[in-house]
Protein backbone atom coordinates (compact mmCIF):
# COMPACT_ATOMS: atom_id res chain seq x y z
CA UNK A 1 0.00 0.00 0.00
CA UNK A 2 0.92 3.75 -0.86
CA UNK A 3 0.26 6.58 1.20
CA UNK A 4 0.37 10.21 0.69
CA UNK A 5 -1.31 12.81 3.34
CA UNK A 6 -4.93 12.58 2.38
CA UNK A 7 -5.00 9.17 0.43
CA UNK A 8 -4.34 5.42 0.83
CA UNK A 9 -3.27 4.00 -2.76
CA UNK A 10 -3.99 -0.01 -3.01
CA UNK A 11 -4.37 -2.41 -5.42
CA UNK A 12 -7.90 -2.98 -6.65
CA UNK A 13 -10.45 -5.27 -5.27
CA UNK A 14 -13.26 -7.32 -6.32
CA UNK A 15 -15.70 -5.16 -3.62
CA UNK A 16 -14.57 -2.18 -5.30
CA UNK A 17 -16.59 -2.67 -8.55
CA UNK A 18 -19.63 -0.31 -7.76
CA UNK A 19 -17.35 2.54 -6.67
CA UNK A 20 -15.70 2.44 -9.98
CA UNK A 21 -18.66 1.93 -12.06
CA UNK A 22 -20.00 4.95 -10.63
CA UNK A 23 -17.25 7.19 -11.68
CA UNK A 24 -16.00 5.32 -14.58
CA UNK A 25 -19.34 4.96 -16.23
CA UNK A 26 -19.59 8.43 -16.80
CA UNK A 27 -18.79 9.17 -20.45
CA UNK A 28 -18.92 12.83 -20.50
CA UNK A 29 -16.46 13.21 -17.58
CA UNK A 30 -14.46 10.68 -19.14
CA UNK A 31 -14.64 11.44 -22.57
CA UNK A 32 -10.88 10.47 -23.36
CA UNK A 33 -10.62 7.46 -21.67
CA UNK A 34 -10.37 4.60 -23.63
CA UNK A 35 -12.36 2.32 -21.26
CA UNK A 36 -15.96 3.47 -20.05
CA UNK A 37 -18.12 0.39 -19.03
CA UNK A 38 -21.99 0.03 -19.89
CA UNK A 39 -22.63 -1.84 -16.83
CA UNK A 40 -21.10 -3.37 -13.85
CA UNK A 41 -19.97 -7.23 -14.96
CA UNK A 42 -17.51 -5.34 -17.47
CA UNK A 43 -16.27 -3.54 -14.32
CA UNK A 44 -15.98 -7.37 -12.25
CA UNK A 45 -13.98 -8.46 -15.66
CA UNK A 46 -11.76 -5.70 -15.71
CA UNK A 47 -10.98 -6.57 -11.85
CA UNK A 48 -10.66 -10.04 -12.56
CA UNK A 49 -7.91 -8.94 -15.14
CA UNK A 50 -5.27 -7.89 -12.88
CA UNK A 51 -2.57 -9.31 -11.86
CA UNK A 52 -1.75 -11.19 -8.54
CA UNK A 53 1.17 -8.92 -8.43
CA UNK A 54 2.77 -5.81 -9.55
CA UNK A 55 5.59 -5.40 -11.88
CA UNK A 56 4.75 -7.94 -14.18
CA UNK A 57 6.10 -7.03 -17.68
CA UNK A 58 3.69 -6.80 -20.65
CA UNK A 59 0.26 -5.88 -17.78
CA UNK A 60 -1.48 -3.66 -16.99
CA UNK A 61 -2.08 -3.38 -12.48
CA UNK A 62 -4.87 -1.06 -11.65
CA UNK A 63 -4.49 0.80 -7.91
CA UNK A 64 -7.31 2.85 -6.15
CA UNK A 65 -7.48 5.58 -4.47
CA UNK A 66 -8.86 5.88 -0.97
CA UNK A 67 -9.68 9.13 0.57
CA UNK A 68 -8.44 8.90 4.33
CA UNK A 69 -10.86 11.15 6.06
CA UNK A 70 -14.11 10.02 4.00
CA UNK A 71 -12.88 6.07 3.71
CA UNK A 72 -14.48 6.78 -0.36
CA UNK A 73 -12.97 5.25 -3.13
CA UNK A 74 -12.56 8.47 -5.79
CA UNK A 75 -10.20 7.27 -8.02
CA UNK A 76 -7.78 4.90 -9.93
CA UNK A 77 -4.99 4.82 -11.69
CA UNK A 78 -3.52 2.56 -14.17
CA UNK A 79 0.29 0.80 -14.15
CA UNK A 80 1.24 -0.80 -17.63
CA UNK A 81 4.34 -2.33 -17.34
CA UNK A 82 5.63 -1.97 -20.73
CA UNK A 83 9.07 -4.22 -19.67
CA UNK A 84 11.60 -4.07 -16.94
CA UNK A 85 12.60 -0.78 -17.04
CA UNK A 86 9.20 1.48 -18.10
CA UNK A 87 5.94 2.19 -16.92
CA UNK A 88 2.67 3.55 -18.78
CA UNK A 89 0.48 5.68 -16.09
CA UNK A 90 -2.43 6.81 -16.48
CA UNK A 91 -5.25 8.06 -13.82
CA UNK A 92 -9.37 8.61 -13.49
CA UNK A 93 -10.93 10.20 -11.08
CA UNK A 94 -14.11 10.59 -9.98
CA UNK A 95 -15.80 14.33 -11.13
CA UNK A 96 -16.86 14.85 -7.85
CA UNK A 97 -13.18 15.23 -6.40
CA UNK A 98 -11.98 17.52 -9.89
CA UNK A 99 -9.52 20.12 -9.21
CA UNK A 100 -8.83 19.37 -5.57
CA UNK A 101 -5.44 18.09 -6.31
CA UNK A 102 -6.18 14.31 -5.51
CA UNK A 103 -4.56 13.23 -9.08
CA UNK A 104 -1.22 15.34 -8.47
CA UNK A 105 -1.15 14.00 -4.80
CA UNK A 106 -1.75 10.29 -5.61
CA UNK A 107 0.40 10.11 -8.78
CA UNK A 108 3.54 12.11 -7.31
CA UNK A 109 3.82 9.11 -4.75
CA UNK A 110 3.12 6.35 -7.32
CA UNK A 111 5.44 7.62 -9.32
CA UNK A 112 8.40 7.87 -6.54
CA UNK A 113 7.10 4.39 -5.67
CA UNK A 114 7.98 3.11 -9.24
CA UNK A 115 11.25 5.06 -9.44
CA UNK A 116 12.79 4.84 -5.61
CA UNK A 117 11.02 1.46 -4.81
CA UNK A 118 10.68 -0.74 -8.22
CA UNK A 119 14.13 1.00 -9.74
CA UNK A 120 12.34 1.90 -13.44
CA UNK A 121 14.12 3.71 -15.29
CA UNK A 122 11.31 5.82 -17.72
CA UNK A 123 7.70 6.68 -16.86
CA UNK A 124 5.07 7.46 -19.85
CA UNK A 125 1.76 8.59 -20.42
CA UNK A 126 -0.50 8.65 -23.56
CA UNK A 127 -2.77 11.62 -23.35
CA UNK A 128 -5.66 13.06 -26.13
CA UNK A 129 -4.21 16.57 -27.17
CA UNK A 130 -7.76 17.75 -26.38
CA UNK A 131 -7.38 16.65 -22.75
CA UNK A 132 -6.03 19.83 -21.04
CA UNK A 133 -6.29 18.42 -17.77
CA UNK A 134 -4.19 15.70 -17.78
CA UNK A 135 -1.70 17.57 -20.19
CA UNK A 136 -1.32 20.00 -17.07
CA UNK A 137 -1.33 17.60 -14.58
CA UNK A 138 2.00 15.79 -15.87
CA UNK A 139 3.51 18.50 -16.78
CA UNK A 140 2.87 19.85 -13.50
CA UNK A 141 4.85 17.04 -12.71
CA UNK A 142 8.15 17.45 -14.36
CA UNK A 143 7.19 15.27 -17.65
CA UNK A 144 8.01 16.33 -21.24
CA UNK A 145 6.00 16.08 -24.09
CA UNK A 146 7.78 13.41 -26.58
CA UNK A 147 5.93 13.08 -29.22
CA UNK A 148 2.35 14.01 -30.76
CA UNK A 149 1.01 11.05 -33.24
CA UNK A 150 -1.75 12.25 -35.46
CA UNK A 151 -4.63 9.64 -35.64
CA UNK A 152 -2.99 7.14 -34.59
CA UNK A 153 -5.30 5.52 -32.13
CA UNK A 154 -9.16 3.91 -33.15
CA UNK A 155 -11.16 4.88 -30.27
CA UNK A 156 -15.16 4.25 -30.90
CA UNK A 157 -14.79 4.39 -34.80
CA UNK A 158 -12.97 7.46 -34.88
CA UNK A 159 -9.19 8.48 -34.92
CA UNK A 160 -7.82 10.82 -32.50
CA UNK A 161 -4.36 11.77 -32.15
CA UNK A 162 -2.06 10.56 -29.15
CA UNK A 163 0.46 12.59 -27.77
CA UNK A 164 3.09 11.01 -25.10
CA UNK A 165 4.79 12.54 -22.16
CA UNK A 166 7.27 11.09 -19.83
CA UNK A 167 9.79 11.59 -17.42
CA UNK A 168 13.40 10.08 -16.80
CA UNK A 169 14.20 8.25 -12.69
CA UNK A 170 16.92 11.22 -12.97
CA UNK A 171 14.94 13.84 -13.91
CA UNK A 172 12.02 12.91 -11.06
CA UNK A 173 12.34 15.82 -8.11
CA UNK A 174 9.52 15.43 -6.09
Amino acid sequence: MIESKRLLIRPILNEDAKAVFAYRSDAITNQYQGWIPKNLSEVDEFIAKNPKSINQTDSWFQLVMIEKESDELIGDIGLHFIDEHQVELGCTLSKEVHKLGYATESLQRVISFLFETLDKHRITSSIDPLNKPSIDLVERLGFRKEAHFKESLLIDGQWVDDIIYAVLKKEWNV
